[in-house]
């Protein structure tokens, strides 16, 4: 009998510890290559988020939350500023381009984004829309690949949004079930019932659709600037923005922009890539925590496969020394219970690789939905080769103990035992 068949013939004899080495290892290896493959993502994402602009103007606050409502249209804005920043940024020689951003409302949760077209072109270059055309008159909106898709919108559907960057669910049923209640207390809710009024009475078009961007903005809905003005009917004195994105000529034009708007009149000017890797460096301490309990799985396994063939070289211990008598080496006794320990290893390797990608696969959507974060479940690392390699090592040494133990032992001794 081939060593292959005899080692399979024996882990197949004892299925069920087997079978729990096998899901022990498994589920280690799975949870590694998931957290493999997320930080990866988050780091690709995080820096491709923002693109060529390394400088954001805002209302003063955290430059962390500005920066990722502003690119990556996560949580709410820091406020607003006045237009005079857009002017300024404009004007300035050392800026190569600068757009205007609004924001504050939503359509079924998806942020809605005033957003001068212009940035499409610097961005992404001369990439076509899937669908239609660029958005040229108030109301007039193109739609995110992602938000088509989820939400079914084609070219020329219509909609309203509403205010906030969270849809209220069952907003209209509420308000018709309590509709004689709002209007005993109309004075008291006015100021609410006209906004709502505001919003729903304002009627976006579709008239194009993005291509998959990989980026954040497949899943927002872009508009002109001054649409919230248009909503909110406010008079030119009135108007502001949210953000002005600039593309700097050069670093040290952005440090001199920097230097002349921060801190003033409640504006601040923040270095893109410094809030971004203020947030991976929070998602690293983050990633430390994973990596002892990653670690403890991983010793976990080594002795559950250690258990088992310990369990198997004192349940085989009259087969090897039969085996012994009948002229094998002591390097064949030791490769049996070695290769048992392989083939465990190998096994449980092989499901975890599936079981790690396949939970990327049915997670990449909800990543990507709550971070705008795409995570790519058929991508292979180098890290991988790293998973493999340290699954084996780890089946080889757990397998050493006990192989090592018949190794020494007497035929005799073996057999009489």
């Amino acid at each position: 009998m081939s060593l292959f068949r005899l080692t399979l013939r024996n882990v197949l004899h004892r299925r069920f510890l087997s079978l729990l080495t096998v899901c022990a290892v498994a589920v280690t290896v799975g949870f590694i290559v998931l957290l493999t493959l997320s930080r990866e993502s988050v780091e690709q994402g995080a820096k491709k988020g923002y693109g060529p602009f390394d400088l954001v103007i805002g209302a003063a606050g955290s430059e962390t939350q500005l920066v990722l409502n502003t690119f990556y249209h996560i949580g709410a804005p820091t406020g607003n500023i006045p237009l005079a920043a857009l002017d300024q940024a404009k004007q300035d020689q050392s800026v190569a381009e600068a757009y205007a951003m609004t924001t504050g409302d939503n359509y079924k949760g998806f942020p809605i984004v005033g957003l001068e077209s212009g940035y499409f072109f610097t961005r992404y270059g001369g990439a076509r829309l899937q669908e239609g055309s660029m958005y040229a008159h108030t109301g007039d909106t193109i739609v995110g690949s992602y938000v088509a898709k989820s939400l079914g919108l084609k070219v020329g559907d219509t909609f309203s949004g509403a205010h906030g960057l969270v849809q209220e669910e069952g907003l209209e049923s509420a308000e018709a079930e309590h509709g004689e209640e709002h209007e005993e207390h109309g004075e008291e809710h006015g100021e609410g019932h006209d906004e709502d009024h505001a919003h729903g009475s304002f009627r976006y078009t579709v008239t194009g659709i993005l291509p998959e961007l990989h980026t954040p903005d497949d899943r927002a809905v872009f508009t002109t600037v001054d649409y919230a003005w248009a909503v909110h009917g406010l008079a030119p004195e009135d108007r502001e923005i949210t953000a002005v994105l600039v593309k700097p000529a050069s670093l040290l034009g952005a440090h001199n922009l920097k230097q002349e708007l921060d801190g003033s009149d409640g504006v601040q000017a923040v270095y893109t890539s410094k809030a971004v890797s203020d947030v991976l460096n929070a998602v690293d301490q983050g990633s430390r925590l994973l990596g002892v309990l990653t670690a403890i799985c991983v010793l976990l396994a080594g002795i559950s496969i250690l258990l088992s063939l310990i369990a198997a070289a004192g349940e085989r211990t009259k087969d090897v020394g039969l085996l012994r008598l009948l002229g094998k080496s002591r390097g064949y006794v030791w490769l049996t219970l070695t290769c048992e320990g392989l083939l465990v290893t190998a096994t449980g390797l092989i499901a975890g690789l599936l079981l790690g990608h396949l939970g990327a696969y049915l997670l990449k959507d909800a990543l990507f939905a709550q971070a705008g974060i795409q995570i790519q479940p058929y991508h292979w690392t180098p890290e991988h080769w790293l998973i493999a390699l340290g699954a084996i090592a780890i089946g080889l040494l757990s397998s050493l103990g006990p192989a090592f133990r018949m190794y020494r032992m007497h035929p005799l001794a073996l057999f009489k035992s």
